[in-house]
Formats: structure tokens, C-alpha cells, sequence
């Protein structure tokens, strides 16, 4: 099938021009769970050309409730290469590179962020977290972050604004409290997607974790997707 009818209805919507920009564009993403996965098919079935995927994880049976990639075929193999291959069978003549790495202090300067038009964040650990914030806003890429998905049920609940205005999300207070620690503030501001809904776990896991449904990750997930691709709309053409 031709490239350009698999977007026929995309660009019936916001036209030829913005799909030139997402077929240009340059975006990296940077974890690929339950929210990751699905915002990098938004990314491909809206028509963005060239796309990274960064993830150290392999798929396991507890990723099959939410994460786009993890089946019970793919148990044990890489998240990134298992996603890559799906996103390929979407649109075979898309430039997708899958890293099966993590981001940390160690290979962070391995990644030139000034590369990419949109860097987007759904990593899960603090630490790293933190550190992506700090690099992606000091480079000139648009940044976009996800804040906790976890303990939630309500698609209908999440919001977008900016990262100091976020009141009810756990994670960003977090965040925020070790970046002041830090004393290395962020150094442009950056919308993020969250939800002030928080429940309780009412089963057990052997695990410290937090329960987690597929309808709240995806829409996360795409939410980052449609950020994304409206910033790609907007940006003036070089």
C-alpha cells in the first residue's frame, strides 16, 4: 500500500502541508510501557516519519494488561524491538530506531537531543526522570512529559498543563521537591499529562507496585501523541 493512503484520512483533516512537517519530523521517545508504547503508534499512524524509541525493559506477562506490544508471544523479548516491528507492519517505509538501553547519567550524553523537533518522556524512575527534564529542556527540542498513571481509572480526568501548575499528582511533587534539592531548575517550561485521580489498591501484589488499566495508559499515551503532533502543526518550516 502506498504511503500516502495510509494518511489519506489524516491529511483529508489538517491537510498536505502538516503532513509534510510530521513526515520530516524528528521525535525521540524515551520509555515504552503502558503509556510510551501507545503514544509512539500515535505517532506513526499520524504519520511521523522518522521516530526513536528508547527502553532497556523486555516484555513480561505483567505489561500484557496495558502495554501495546507485550502479548503472551512476546513475554521475554525487547520492548523496543518487539514495538518496532509492529510500528514497521503500520507504515513499512518509516525511519524507526529502537535503542534497548536505558537513559541515566551513564548514557545520557550518548543521546544529542538537539537532534530530535520533539523529545517526550514516560520513564518511570525518578532519578532518570529528572535528569531527561533537565537535559530536554536545555536542548532545542519541544518537550513533553507524563506524569503517574498508575492508581487511576478515568480516562476522562487527565489534563494538560504546565509542569509547575500540576497540584494533585503525586509524581510531580515529587519531582519538583528533588529538582529544587537539586538547585538545577528546568530551563524552558513543558506541558505535562496527568490526572488528579488517585485510588487505593484493594488486591495484593508480592511486588511494591500500583495498579494500572489500559484505558488510562493509552490515553495518556496518546495525549502525549496529540501534543506531539499540534506542536509538528505549528512549527514553522525551516
Amino acid at each position: 500500500m502506498a504511503g500516502k493512503e495510509i494518511f489519506a484520512r489524516t491529511e483529508l483533516l489538517l491537510g498536505s502541508e502538516a503532513m509534510e512537517k510530521f513526515a520530516a519530523a524528528r521525535v525521540i521517545v524515551f520509555g515504552v510501557g503502558g503509556v510510551g508504547s501507545w503514544c509512539a503508534e500515535g505517532l506513526i499512524r499520524t504519520g511521523v516519519g522518522h521516530l526513536t524509541i528508547v527502553d532497556s525493559d523486555d516484555v513480561c506477562v505483567s505489561n500484557i494488561n496495558r502495554q501495546l506490544m507485550a502479548t503472551t508471544a512476546t513475554v521475554g523479548l525487547p520492548k523496543v524491538e518487539v514495538l518496532r516491528s509492529r510500528l514497521l507492519e503500520i507504515n513499512p517505509e518509516a525511519d524507526i530506531t529502537a535503542l534497548h538501553k536505558p537513559f541515566n547519567e551513564d548514557t545520557a550524553g550518548e543521546f544529542d537531543l538537539d537532534a530530535f523537533d520533539v523529545v517526550i518522556d514516560a520513564i518511570d524512575t525518578l532519578k532518570n526522570k529528572i535528569l531527561l527534564i533537565l537535559k530536554a529542556t536545555s536542548s532545542k527540542a519541544e518537550f513533553f512529559s507524563s506524569m503517574g498513571a498508575a492508581l487511576k481509572v478515568d480516562p476522562t480526568q487527565i489534563r494538560v498543563t504546565d509542569f509547575w501548575d500540576v497540584r494533585e499528582d503525586p509524581l510531580a511533587r515529587m519531582l519538583r521537591k528533588r529538582i529544587r534539592q537539586g538547585k538545577v531548575l528546568p530551563e524552558k517550561p513543558f506541558k505535562v499529562v496527568w490526572s488528579p485521580e488517585l485510588l487505593e489498591n484493594k488486591g495484593t501484589c508480592e511486588t511494591r507496585t500500583n495498579g494500572t488499566m489500559v484505558a488510562v495508559t493509552a490515553a495518556f499515551g496518546f495525549t502525549l501523541a496529540s501534543l506531539a503532533t499540534r506542536y509538528l502543526c505549528s512549527k514553522q518550516s525551516s
